[in-house]
C-alpha cells in the first residue's frame, strides 16, 4: 500500500505561483511514476505532469513553461512537487496527486494509488 498525502493548495490570485507538495508513505520504490492530475467542476479530471523514477517528465500543453513537477529525492521520490507560476483563473481545480508502482502480486502489471488532493483557486 501507498499513501499520499498533498498539501499547497490555497487561494491565490492570476499571475501568482504556489507549490504542491505529494508526500509518499507506506510502500515505497525507488521504481515509480509519479504525476499530478486535477478537475474543475464538470470537468473530467486530466493529467498536469507526470516524472518518472529516471527524472523523465512530461506536461500537459496547457501548463507547459508555466508547471514544474520535480522529486526531493530521486532513490525513493518520497516527496514530489508541483511548482506553479503565472497561475490563471484556468487552473482553479482539485489537484490529486496519483502514483503507479509495480504490483506485488500480478508481475507485469501496475498498482495506483491517489491523494485526497488539495484545492487550488485562482482569482482573476
Amino acid at each position: 500500500q501507498v499513501q499520499l498525502a498533498e498539501s499547497g493548495g490555497g487561494l491565490v490570485q492570476a499571475g501568482g505561483s504556489l507549490r504542491l507538495s505529494c508526500a509518499a508513505s507506506g510502500r515505497i520504490l525507488a521504481f515509480n511514476v509519479t504525476s499530478w492530475y486535477r478537475q474543475a467542476p464538470g470537468n473530467q479530471r486530466e493529467l498536469v505532469a507526470a516524472i518518472t523514477s529516471r527524472g523523465v517528465t512530461n506536461y500537459a500543453d496547457s501548463v507547459k513553461g508555466r508547471f514544474t513537477i520535480s522529486r526531493d529525492n530521486p532513490r525513493n521520490m518520497n516527496i514530489v512537487y508541483l511548482q506553479m507560476n503565472s497561475l490563471k483563473p484556468e487552473d482553479t481545480a482539485v489537484y490529486y496527486c496519483h502514483r503507479q508502482v509495480p504490483s506485488l502480486s500480478y508481475p507485469g502489471a501496475w498498482e495506483d494509488y491517489w491523494g485526497q488532493g488539495t484545492r487550488v483557486t485562482v482569482s482573476s
